[in-house]
């Protein structure tokens, strides 16, 4: 496994994190791994090096934490836990969003279903357009403060929503964001238009969700040929979404080609790119097997020919 810097903090993060979005049910088409098969992937990961699990409150309504939580019992200094809040966790008018009540709340209850005294990573799940920035970051400082969040960052922000964070939190004195959690894979390249290049100017780190296009880019989809059964992309999964079929399938289909003459995966290929790519700090690999999992973990080991990188950038371009 190899590790970098996560943004201007001084803690070191794996450069493939375990997504636990597949931990728990009810989570629409993911959300299916139990404990036995979550403890058996937290297992998995460990043994990798891998040293950041991922989750959030919403996932499952909080049974992915418990059940990372659980999985992690003896052995929690040996990772670093990112959680989020945010998203609506109830039908009450402050169950959602990043108000002061809002937040404090979550942060406790995440820590109780985690079975830790920390978060290591507390995210904004998504921008709050209705909550005064200076309160939600004043109550982000305030647990930094208590001991009850090491490090704080946000997901799926655009890039002036970023950048609006930063300056605010400078303008006040007040705990930094060390990350973005952002969607980028090959099918989907528009990160690279503002928030990437805020991320170097400004010295965040990036954490990739949904490397894989949501399975899109792991080579069981392919042109002309009928898509696995009980595939969630055709079981009314479209996040996220896939805008030209024909682009997606001229991208599967150099993948196979450079995994074929690599004896690696499509898989393993779509994640080798991304990890040479500018900025990326982490990628936050999902499963819903064991098997899934040491795939995507053994993309770390495969580094891309300057020619492979070539093909996949043109091909990949957007348009």
């Amino acid at each position: 496994m190899k590790y970098r810097q996560l943004g201007r903090s001084g803690v070191r993060v794996s450069t493939v994190a375990m997504g636990a979005l597949t931990f728990g049910h009810g989570s629409g088409p993911v959300g299916s791994v139990g404990r036995t098969e979550a403890t058996r992937q937290v297992d998995l990961a460990l043994d990798a090096g891998v040293n950041l699990i991922d989750t959030a409150d919403s996932y499952s309504r909080g049974v992915s934490e418990e059940l990372v939580g659980r999985a992690l019992r003896g052995r929690r200094d040996r990772v670093l836990i990112a959680t989020k809040a945010g998203m609506p966790m109830g039908h009450g008018p402050n169950d959602r969003g990043s108000s002061r009540q809002h937040l404090i709340r979550a942060c406790e209850r995440s820590l109780r279903r985690l079975g830790t005294d920390h978060i290591d990573l507390y995210q904004m799940h998504a921008w709050d357009g209705v909550t005064p920035l200076e309160e939600t970051l004043s109550a982000l400082d305030a647990l930094v403060r208590t001991g009850k969040v090491r490090y704080v960052g946000c997901s799926n922000y655009s890039d002036w929503h970023l950048m609006k964070t930063l300056a605010t939190s400078e303008r006040l004195g007040l705990t930094r964001v060390v990350s973005q959690q952002i969607y980028y894979s090959l099918t989907s390249r528009e990160a690279e238009d503002g928030l990437l290049p805020t991320a170097i100017d400004q010295g965040v780190g990036v954490l990739v969700w949904g490397p894989l296009a949501g399975g899109l880019l792991t080579g069981k989809y392919r042109r002309g040929e009928r898509p696995p059964a009980g595939s969630r992309r055709f079981a009314g999964w479209t996040d996220p979404p896939v805008r030209d079929e024909g682009r997606l399938y001229d991208i599967v289909d150099v993948l196979n080609e450079i995994a074929a003459e690599r004896a690696a995966t499509s898989a393993q290929v779509a994640l080798a790119w991304l990890l040479s790519r500018p900025a990326v700090t982490s990628l936050v690999v999902g499963a819903r097997t064991s098997a899934q999992l040491a795939e995507n973990l053994a993309a770390v080991d495969l580094e891309l020919t300057a020619g492979e990188r070539a093909r996949l950038d043109e091909v990949s371009a957007m348009g």
